[in-house]
């Protein structure tokens, strides 16, 4: 498998590759991670089930997207397949720091702006080309032409679905499946390319201080879904939305959608891991019926 990989990446890049070194490294909980080299180069390896290439391949198809804006950093997918028993994806490696000053933090903000702001002038509908993956759940990115349709059918409704069919106990989700329309009734965003599960662990900075994303799960939708994300899990300092709002202001009502938003997360991290996410998307869905 790793002769088959280095003899992959020699062929993408035009440039002999042999793994000769390799050590594993924190992936969370999805995928292997592995940073290999060949003491001169050195690249980040995710190793999964084979069937599972096609999440590799959407990750790979969704850093090019966001590297085509040309507005923030992301590592350059290098190749991506099946070897023998794993499927595998190969990434640049980056020296990544969390220890910056709040002017990086502001610039992450801005770039962040700036990717939402780079409307390709032909995209009308919410959606993606290909479905993807939020963690390993299943994404289903569906072209629509209304983003109510699209966040309550491909978004919430299919989260409380796979939710219910593991077991999961929802007693006011048909309620709030018919509210959301209600819920972002008058609001019309344009579509937006966004990453899509923008937490703090899939943001960072090179030791230069210069802001990276990575491990998107992209489509266009709202540009305020990434900014709920940021703000949920441990969430990014004031800086972050203090430089995005100096580029793209949000709307003052995003307090009001940012609760809705933040149930898709909630939902998927029940999927992913059960135990008390229950509880909390049902609190959730209760302050949104109030």
């Amino acid at each position: 498998m790793w002769n088959d990989i280095g003899a992959q990446i020699t062929q993408a890049t035009g440039k002999h590759f042999e793994i000769i070194d390799r050590s594993s490294i924190g992936g969370g909980c999805i995928n292997q991670v592995y940073l290999i080299s060949n003491k001169i180069d050195r690249y980040l390896l995710k190793l999964n089930q084979p069937s599972l290439v096609e999440m590799f391949a959407a990750e790979a198809k969704g850093l090019l997207e966001i590297a085509a804006t040309a507005t923030i950093k992301v590592p350059t997918p290098i190749c991506w397949g099946v070897s023998k028993d794993c499927s595998y994806l190969a990434i640049e490696y980056l020296d990544l720091t969390t220890t910056v000053n709040p002017q990086s933090w502001t610039e992450m903000g801005r770039n962040l702006a700036k990717m939402h702001r780079h409307q390709i002038s032909t995209q009308s509908q919410f959606g993606w080309h290909i479905n993807n993956t939020i963690g390993s759940t299943p994404q289903i990115n569906t072209w629509e032409n209304d983003w109510a349709t699209f966040f309550t059918n491909h978004r919430i409704g299919y989260q409380i679905q796979l939710a219910q069919s593991k077991g999961g106990h929802f007693p006011k989700a048909d309620r709030l499946i018919a509210k959301i329309p209600d819920l972002l009734a008058n609001y019309r965003p344009k579509p937006s390319l966004v990453h899509g599960d923008l937490w703090s662990g899939n943001a960072s900075f090179t030791t230069a201080g210069i802001p990276v994303i990575f491990d998107p799960a992209t489509y266009w939708g709202d540009r305020e879904v990434d900014v709920a994300m940021a703000a949920l899990f441990g969430g990014f300092p004031n800086a972050f939305y203090q430089g995005y709002n100096d580029v793209y202001p949000l709307d003052p009502d995003y307090s009001i959608r940012k609760t809705l938003y933040d149930l898709y997360h909630i939902l998927n991290h029940y999927n992913l891991f059960g135990g008390n996410y229950q509880g909390q998307a049902n609190n959730t869905i209760d302050r949104l019926l109030w």
